[in-house]
């Protein structure tokens, strides 16, 4: 198993040979050896990284979700650190003035909400503008090929879903990339080093790949393969766990009883998924010192999980069975409910709003055959 920049500095050199290059990176991107991403470019003899860009969370992958990241010097590197989650998402003419190429490498976590993506979007659009080369390392998808949900609608875009893909997508970001470049017009000059070894059924524990987490609340693979659904809660006033050691994996309020919800669930029988009782009190965030009460969804069988429909049926049960606490939360500055802007539009809101989220998925068998024979242009490795 090769990840991307492996096979660029064995097989690929061309590249990147005698080139001035800004990195799109952070510290959690490491070799198979667990060497800095950012290491070894510095130490590389045949190119220049000149100047690095730091998603959400910023170069040292330090900066709570949502916190605002403001530009500096790399302490380690000595570079200077253009943030991408500040003044701008997207790098300037400026911030790319002298640069030969661009070199994107961030992972991806198989889910739209998830920024990282976005990022790397708004970065080949810069490319395209100023007709610089973007070169994507591509990583495997860590929760494999599955896919769920729909694909969300225009006029519900935003940075936690910019471009037409489902909830769970099951591409790699290399993938990701070569879609957005030609189905969304980016058009920019990209190439995307593939991995060598990866097959799209292989989930991150069957890589040999050591987990680095890739985001302050990205705890582990449980994490990464429920967040597709249980990220829903973030648009409500129930706490997912954020301020505690298993951040998507809890959820709960100071006003649920968790042993009736987890007998609630449980009920549903729902695959590859437990929910158990569970007491917390979240350091930071939403009920921030208040003692918590809820469930802990246990995985049993990754292979099975059904993310989504997971995280929608607890939605639907913690809203019927409260209806007098429950809320989602207020519109962001165009108006829109972030529960929407997860979801990808408004259907699913009120569907559980009248106690019938289990509807939700009538038309997805149909919405995920048509996905998946779009994306299978832009695949790039077997299953």
């Amino acid at each position: 198993m090769k990840l991307g920049v492996e096979a660029l500095f064995e097989h690929h050199t061309h590249l990147i040979a005698g080139k001035k290059l800004g990195l799109v990176s952070n510290y959690t991107m490491t070799d198979s050896g667990l060497v800095p991403v950012i290491d070894l470019f510095m130490e590389a003899t045949n190119c220049d990284v000149t100047k690095l860009f730091g998603p959400e969370h910023g170069v040292r992958n330090s900066a709570r979700e949502g916190e605002h990241v403001s530009f500096a010097v790399d302490r380690h590197s000595g570079l200077p650190a253009h943030s991408l989650y500040g003044d701008t998402r997207k790098p300037t003419a400026d911030m790319l003035a002298e640069l030969d190429a661009l070199v994107i490498d961030l992972q991806d976590i198989g889910t739209r909400y998830y920024t990282n993506m976005n990022t790397a979007a708004l970065c080949m659009e810069a490319c395209a503008s100023v007709g610089m080369p973007c070169i994507v390392l591509d990583r495997p998808n860590p929760i494999g090929a599955a896919r769920e949900g729909f694909v969300i609608a225009k006029e519900f875009a935003s940075f936690v879903g910019m471009y037409p893909i489902v909830n769970r997508h099951g591409l790699t970001m290399g993938e990701l990339t070569l879609l957005y470049n030609t189905v969304n017009g980016i058009g920019c000059d990209l190439t995307v080093v593939q991995m060598e070894g990866w097959k799209h059924r292989m989930f991150l524990a069957d890589t040999g790949l050591p987990f680095v987490p890739p985001s302050p609340n990205t705890s582990g693979l449980d994490m990464m393969i429920l967040y597709p659904g249980a990220c829903l809660f973030e648009g409500t006033n129930v706490s997912v766990g954020r301020g505690t050691t298993h951040p998507f994996e809890l959820t709960g309020a100071p006003w649920i009883d968790g042993h009736k919800l987890a007998q609630q669930f449980n009920r549903l029988n729902l695959p590859g998924v437990v929910a158990r009782p569970v007491y917390f009190t979240p350091h930071h965030c939403l009920y921030r010192g208040e003692l918590c009460e809820g469930v802990q969804l246990h995985i049993t069988d990754p292979a099975q999980v059904l993310a989504l429909r997971t995280g929608v049926s607890l939605v639907q049960e913690v809203a019927s069975a409260y209806p007098d606490e429950f809320q989602f939360v207020t519109p962001d500055g165009g108006g829109r409910l972030f529960f929407d802007l997860l979801a990808g539009d408004d259907r699913l809101r009120t569907l559980i709003s009248q106690g019938m989220g289990h509807r939700y998925f009538e038309e997805e068998p149909r919405a995920l055959t048509e996905f998946s024979a779009f994306a299978g242009r832009f695949e790039l490795y077997g299953r």
